[in-house]
């Protein structure tokens, strides 16, 4: 069904969902062997996107993509993260050999490094800052030539957090600096390619479980203790879950998304409104 402008508000739709539909598009994800690239990973393929999927651990990424082919998308497997401008390239060039185009990018790839500043050297600094920063840089890159020569528009999702909002008293000045500038990114490309129809915009979790937060979730003294300091500061009181990510995620690849651009979803249960 092709939606026509005005079309909900005059009534000329009967199902809203088609909305979210991405059935056919092509979703290159970095970092798809990590907590949230595998979590999209597997979000876009069960609704209907085929994969070019990469990252640095080649036995995972094997099982997200036997994941995602299970359940009957198309994958792409690179094992490779986009830490040079020929990476980047490489990555979108996978997409287009084996599809033929790319409509949607979700940057995945990054890491943390947790010292005080006093500790920290800059090689530490740096390694973060060219993970969270310069990598999701060079993937917009390439992926906004290849939208800007396909001509009809895409989709940019880049992976922020609440710590580019937030600072954080055990060490974060790496992480934080990295979640800001992705911010600055963000709002930046929403101006720059608003022209071409494309949009760009990062979802900004708050603690959400995966293999690296499970204990939080545990019963032990220090789960307990780290959810008794963190949940009062969490309005809907919890942490969050994979389907907490999974809804923004497949807005922001879809046409549901068409009139949003720079802009930072907190998916964080109003951690930051506080």
């Amino acid at each position: 069904m092709t939606l026509s402008s005005g079309a909900l508000a005059s009534g000329g739709i009967a199902d809203p969902s088609v909305l979210f539909d991405v059935r056919g598009k092509i979703a290159i994800i970095t970092g798809a062997s990590g907590a949230f690239g595998a979590l999209a990973a597997r979000v876009l393929a069960a609704a209907g996107a085929h994969l070019v999927l990469s990252g640095g651990n080649a036995d995972a990424l094997r099982l997200v993509a036997d994941d995602c082919a299970n359940a009957g998308a198309s994958v792409e497997t690179i094992v490779r993260r986009p830490e040079e401008e020929a990476d980047a390239a490489a990555i979108l060039e996978a997409a287009v050999a084996r599809f033929g185009r790319a409509d949607i990018l979700v940057v995945a790839s990054g890491m943390n490094d947790v010292a005080k500043i006093e500790d920290m050297t800059f090689a530490r600094f740096d390694a973060v800052m060219q993970a969270n920063v310069a990598g999701p840089w060079l993937m917009a890159q390439a992926m906004t030539r290849q939208l800007v020569a396909q001509g009809d528009g895409g989709k940019i999702v880049l992976m922020s957090s609440a710590r580019g909002k937030l600072g954080h008293p055990a060490g974060y000045t790496a992480y934080c600096a990295s979640k800001s500038a992705i911010d600055g990114i963000v709002r930046a490309l929403g101006c720059e390619l608003g022209g071409h129809g494309i949009t760009v915009n990062a979802i900004a979790p708050t603690v959400f479980r995966s293999d690296l937060t499970a204990w939080m979730f545990e019963d032990s003294e220090r789960a307990v203790t780290t959810r008794a300091n963190l949940l009062p500061r969490i309005p809907l009181g919890r942490l969050g879950e994979p389907d907490d990510l999974a809804g923004p995620l497949l807005f922001l690849c879809s046409r549901a998304s068409n009139f949003y651009t720079g802009h930072v979803l907190y998916a964080d249960g109003g951690y930051t409104a506080g």
